[in-house]
């Protein structure tokens, strides 16, 4: 997945050293607000790399023949990029049980520029038996909601 992420890069071995523990974990704790940044040479890689080639997501006048105000990224591409804040916060990318989520609103990336994704969220509960955290995501584009519903089902070690 392309795109630029403002999260600190660390080396596998220090990930393997902060997996989040279900004893460290609380419901109502957040999660830190990871911001993605998205171009329309990240859509054009995306396209390459998944198959959809729509050129809704590339080309301005497709886009705008289909009623959109402008090209968009994948709605994929947005729920994996926000999949990266729980990612982050569980440090596994195997703690993901399961994730889903509505699309509200198309992520608009002009040209040129690049469009800016902002994910937060929370745990909305706790299952102290099976060492699971439900956690609910917030993922907006100047502070409208892309996705609606989004949640996921994390493994705590």
């Amino acid at each position: 997945m392309s795109g630029t992420v403002s999260a600190t890069a660390e080396s596998s071995a220090s990930v393997a050293e902060t997996i989040r523990r279900a004893d460290e974990v609380a419901v109502g704790d957040s999660l830190p607000e990871t911001v993605i940044h998205v171009s329309r040479a990240d859509l054009i890689a995306y396209a390459g790399a998944s198959g959809d080639h729509n050129p809704i997501h590339w080309n301005e006048r497709v886009a705008g023949e289909a009623g959109l105000p402008g090209v968009i990224a994948h709605g994929m591409w947005t729920m994996g990029a926000a999949s990266r804040a729980l990612v982050a916060w569980a440090g596994d990318p195997t703690a993901v049980a399961s994730y889903s989520c509505r699309f509200s609103r198309p992520v608009l990336v002009p040209d040129p520029g690049r469009a800016e994704v902002v994910v937060s969220g929370s745990v909305r509960s706790l299952d102290s038996e099976s060492r699971t955290a439900v956690v609910a995501l917030r993922v907006t584009v100047d502070g409208s909601a892309v996705l609606a519903k989004a949640q996921a089902t994390m493994r705590l070690g």
